[in-house]
């Protein structure tokens, strides 16, 4: 035994395609995944299957957790959810004008609408949610549907840099990898999509 602790790894997958918001729903809880976002999960399989995880969590949307259930099923283990890894609460009803808040939010990190969360306080949610789950799990694989901009910010929040044009270029499904060798510090981050 040489002392050193085995790794916890996160794999971090934003969901597949889904259904996008309209003004008359589903709300953002309740979209699901498009015909195209139900094939895409099942081909994540083989991929996120290959590292043999040991827990599947999910932010409580519909939409992240349909894209991990294939392979949870296909592990024979249940999704659990936690709402710290949800998406960013933006603090916009339904608008087709969303642009510009979030390019505000991007240039100004503490910058949040009344009732929302900053990029700031994301990140802070999202590095406390990912530490706390690599604790739980130590030295063992965790896989974790959630979101373009939760998962960008925890990129974030552990030292990747990333911007605005990061969430727009990343690909519905994508899937990054964080290794930890000790949860209290930050994790090598690497990944595919």
């Amino acid at each position: 035994m040489s002392g050193i602790p085995t790794p916890t790894e996160i794999v971090l997958v934003r969901h597949a395609r889904s259904v996008p918001p309209t003004a008359d729903g589903p709300d953002d809880f309740t979209r699901p995944l498009t015909r195209d976002g139900l094939r895409q999960a099942q081909e994540l399989v083989p991929a996120l299957t290959e590292p043999r995880p040991a827990a599947v969590w999910s932010s409580p949307y519909r939409r992240a957790i349909q894209t991990v259930q294939p392979t949870a099923d296909a592990l024979g283990l249940p999704v659990r959810t936690r709402t710290e890894l949800r998406e960013w609460d933006d603090g916009l009803a339904f608008t087709e004008v969303w642009e510009s808040h979030y390019v505000r939010s991007w240039t100004d990190l503490s910058y949040a609408r009344p009732g929302g969360e900053s990029l700031e306080q994301l990140s802070i949610r999202a590095v406390a949610a990912l530490r706390a789950l690599a604790r739980h799990h130590a030295g063992r694989v965790v896989l974790v549907g959630s979101h373009g901009t939760f998962i960008c910010r925890a990129l974030a929040g552990f030292g990747v840099p990333v911007s605005w044009a990061t969430v727009r270029q990343m690909p519905m499904p994508a899937v990054h990898r964080l290794r930890f060798t000790d949860p209290s510090t930050g994790p090598e981050v690497f990944g595919w999509n």
